[in-house]
């Protein structure tokens, strides 16, 4: 994929990034250097509490010789997401920005935390502040494990490279993260009278992406890490190399999927592979329908979340953030796939030709992420995705704002998803956007670049737009032709050879950082989840088979575990859309209890070498197969079981009561079971508390009853909740799983 260099070249670059810093999330990093030392507000009375009134940078000097001086603008305390003591600045002459978060003096153990934003990064005020500030409390999570949190922007502003140090993947890999953590041990000692003693960096998807690499090439500041849903290639120690990737890849497949099967025939895939259900995703569909859903599996889409194919979040944002690199670097491919042989374009016209799209079209209106979350006449279940990305994007800001997406006139039929929408006519014109939401005629759209900063700014009703789908369909069938040499494109191997024609693997954006080498010191607790629909499992396999190759696996069971989180997605279940008959969170579980116990067990492996549980597993077919017990399985996530009448389906009519039965267990060492809620209609409350649950046991058997008075579908869902030291009144460190059981009432 090309770099985004061409940004840096924008004579206007001055402009966007003043606008950027207004609309992004985060701190609008000032380019203009403050004096090195800052007077903290409000610090008269509570200078004990958060150290010395003032703090300085002067002595600090940069290990990496990029770096230009240490400055600070900003030194203040705030009491959200959690009451601490807030230092903003960056370094000269460079775009990186960070910012750090000190909790009282008093909780200080000497302990360093630094989660890494997800995507390409490029906000050092993202767990720090706003909607992710408050959803994951990792200020008060530092705290609570006896240190302060450092967030950096990872080396650039938004998605534009730092315009010194532009297509540099290590810049954006884990420099830019390392210095400002070093720099924060600098201030640390001067705030709590020492530096910290350990360090340790951790982020999910993008984050996760980038932490293993600040561990490798940074021993100097780091002793653990623990990413989570992530993955890449291995190369060469040292090595400051782009990343090819799958990923993006089996999105296009899942696209396909999508696109092919439709929305009632993916209903009905879902309902099968859901408890209780046939088992056979395939019944019902034609030949190419069920090769297209094969290929997607043996590519790794995690089964059970079949219904995430109808509703992709993360992967299409990716599609809109490398679809003109994609087409640049790789332009023979979206020309072959519609003109030569050896294409679905070419070959099978008849597969993708209903779907076209290729129109000029009129813009109706201009809306905002508020007006797609706050009109009523956006309150239709089409339109949730939409609402969940649109949250996510402008949280509380002025993003919220911004002009999301555009109502148009004159689209004609087609396939819209995915779909380029370039303005032809107005103060915007020359934009390119792909369309990451579609209800009715209302594109929300997003981009890279100057169209990921400003989306549909300038856009005004009576404006023309071409909406054009020809490259998207191609991405569609993108995986048959860019076989990467990982375990998941087997699938699409005959003796080791592809069996379509090939073209170049695609490389990620710079700013996702440079390739492993799977050699490092300190610790590494790797999370992944069986469930995720943008990282598919089959991603947690390449690190742990890297580090046992290149270390040795003596080394990597000293030094390496991955952790199974089974039933999570990527995020929360809380931005996951429902399905029919259960809410999101009947099926799928809040990890955060997961990752709080994880970071604790990490710590307590590196300074007190404290081996922590890891999962057992077996992969096949582009599937982790998890053993069915607590004590075979490991890890520290209950197995659970939940059963209707004896089975996974209970038949029967209105009036009559089921017996609903739960099996959960934890393996020898994760703690003890300290609650068991039922939720009976699927709508996500879990009113019912079941009895005979004292967290004395770490396994158990229990039954109970509820009546069905109305015809339905229902699925029976038991939340379960383990903790380490069984403590039932716990608010943290609860480790979750769910299982549910269908009841059909007539």
């Amino acid at each position: 994929m090309s770099s985004r260099q061409d940004n840096q070249q924008d004579p206007q670059r001055e402009t966007i990034d003043n606008q950027r810093r207004t609309v992004l999330k985060g701190i609008g990093a000032t380019a203009a250097v403050a004096s090195a030392g800052i007077p903290a507000m409000a610090f008269a009375q509570g200078a004990d509490e958060y150290g010395p009134a003032s703090i300085s940078a002067d002595g600090y000097t940069v290990t990496d010789s990029y770096f230009g001086k240490a400055y600070i603008d900003k030194d203040e305390l705030r009491e959200r997401p959690s009451p601490h003591r807030f230092i903003h600045g960056g370094f000269e002459n460079t775009d990186t920005r960070f910012a750090f978060y000190f909790p009282k003096t008093m909780s200080y153990q000497g302990r360093m935390f630094q989660p890494l934003e997800g995507g390409h990064g490029g906000n050092e005020v993202t767990f720090g502040g706003g909607m992710l500030g408050e959803m994951f409390q990792r200020i008060a999570l530092s705290e609570r494990l006896g240190g302060y949190m450092v967030e950096s922007n990872q080396g650039h502003i938004g998605d534009n490279l730092d315009p010194r140090a532009g297509d540099d993947p290590g810049l954006y890999g884990w420099r830019a993260s390392a210095e400002s953590a070093r720099f924060s041990k600098f201030v640390a000692a001067q705030v709590y009278g020492k530096a910290p003693h350990h360090a340790y960096v951790y982020g999910g998807s993008g984050g996760g992406r980038r932490s293993p690499m600040c561990l490798e090439n940074a021993p100097d500041v780091y002793d653990g890490c623990m990413p989570s849903t992530s993955g890449g290639e291995i190369a060469e120690p040292g090595n400051n190399k782009k990343v090819r990737s799958g990923g993006p890849i089996g999105f296009g497949q899942m696209f396909n999927v999508q696109r092919v099967l439709g929305k009632a025939k993916l209903i009905k895939v879902s309902d099968a592979m859901a408890p209780g259900g046939s088992g056979n995703p395939f019944e019902g569909l034609n030949t190419h329908e069920t090769e297209e859903l094969a290929r997607l599996y043996r590519l790794g889409f995690p089964r059970g979340n079949e219904s995430m194919i109808l509703e992709p979040m993360g992967q299409i944002w990716l599609w809109t953030s490398i679809a003109d690199g994609l087409q640049t670097d790789d332009p023979e491919y979206f020309a072959d796939f519609w003109s030569k042989p050896g294409y679905v374009g070419h070959d099978m016209p008849q597969l993708v030709e209903k779907d076209l799209i290729n129109a000029t079209a009129t813009v109706k209106r201009v809306l905002s992420g508020r007006d797609i979350n706050e009109s009523p006449e956006f309150a239709g279940p089409e339109y949730q995705t939409m609402r969940i990305f649109a949250a996510m994007i402008g949280g509380a800001g002025p993003a919220y704002d911004m002009p999301y997406a555009i109502e148009l006139e004159g689209v004609g039929p087609g396939y819209r998803l995915g779909s380029g929408v370039k303005v032809l006519t107005g103060k915007a014109a020359g934009r390119q956007l792909y369309t990451t939401g579609i209800a009715g005629d209302v594109f929300a759209g997003d981009g890279h670049g100057n169209a990921n900063l400003l989306r549909y700014t300038g856009v005004e009703p009576g404006d023309k737009v071409q909406v054009d789908n020809r490259s998207f369909l191609a991405f569609c069938y993108y995986a048959r032709h860019h076989v990467i040499d990982e375990r998941q494109f087997d699938s699409l191997l005959v003796d080791n050879q592809a069996i379509y024609k090939q073209h170049p693997v695609p490389y990620m954006s710079p700013l996702m950082g440079n390739c492993y080498s799977a050699q490092y010191k300190g610790k590494l607790l790797w999370i992944h989840h069986t469930h995720d629909s943008s990282v598919w499992p089959a991603n947690g396999l390449l690190y742990s088979g890297a580090v046992a190759k290149i270390q040795g696996e003596e080394a990597a069971a000293k030094k390496f575990r991955i952790r199974w989180t089974e039933n999570a997605e990527h995020g929360p279940p809380s931005i996951v859309p429902p399905e029919p008959n259960r809410a999101s969170n009947t099926r799928l579980v809040d990890f955060t209890g997961i990752y709080e116990q994880s970071l604790q067990d990490l710590v307590d492996w590196v300074e007190n070498g404290v081996d922590p549980l890891g999962s057992n597993y077996s992969y096949a077919d582009g599937k982790i197969i998890l053993p069915e017990t607590a004590d075979e399985r490991g890890g520290i996530q209950p197995v659970v079981k939940v059963t209707a009448n004896g089975g996974a389906r209970a038949d029967i009519t209105a009036g009559d009561t089921v017996t609903l039965a739960v099996d959960a267990a934890v393996a020898e060492g994760a703690g003890t079971i300290i609650s068991i809620q039922w939720d009976f209609d699927g709508a996500g409350k879990f009113p019912v508390s079941q009895e005979g649950v004292d967290g004395k046991q770490r396994a158990l058997t229990l039954k109970t009853s509820h009546r069905f008075d109305k015809p339905g579908t229902y699925f029976v869902s038991a939340l379960i909740h383990a903790h380490r030291q069984g403590d039932v009144s716990a608010t943290r460190q609860r480790v979750a799983n769910v299982a549910q059981a269908r009841v059909v009432v007539s």
